[in-house]
């Protein structure tokens, strides 16, 4: 499985721990890790709604977070859950930068069953780190 959660991590939030042979996989794993807590199957999202990002930041670790928010965002102000349809994380200058898109659909409380709402994903204990012998591990904690 690319990731798994984490009990003993927090008390009152949700922890997962992510893995990817590559940042695009990571950060693809871990918003499917993500978006498990929010929908029992995210397999049934069907793609009617598209959305494009573009995102930068100096920090591999703070990129994941605001990939996550970013899509938290989409699920918050216009009331749509969305799955990975490609993600593309490149390195230039000092500088990390993603491309991805996603596509879902409106929250249909009838069609999906819901889990618990995640508000944010939080700084603390976060982590990303490549594995000596390749591969990327990411540690996220979800404000619930």
């Amino acid at each position: 499985m690319p990731y798994r959660f984490l009990d003993d991590m927090t008390k009152a939030d949700l922890a997962f721990e992510a893995t990817g042979t590559t940042p695009e996989q990571l950060f693809a794993d871990s918003w499917e890790a993500v978006l498990r807590v929010m929908i029992e199957e995210p397999s049934a999202l069907e793609p009617r709604v598209r959305r494009v990002m573009e995102l930068e930041n100096d920090s591999l670790e703070y990129l994941l977070v605001d990939f996550l928010q970013e899509l938290l965002f989409y699920k918050d102000a216009e009331g749509l859950l969305l799955r990975l349809v490609s993600c593309r994380v490149s390195e230039r200058d000092g500088q990390f930068h993603l491309v991805a898109e996603a596509a879902g659909e409106p929250v249909a409380p009838q069609r999906h069953n819901l889990g618990v709402d995640v508000k944010a994903v939080t700084y603390h204990h976060l982590g990303v780190e490549r594995h000596t012998g390749g591969g990327w591990r990411a540690t996220v904690i979800l404000d619930v």
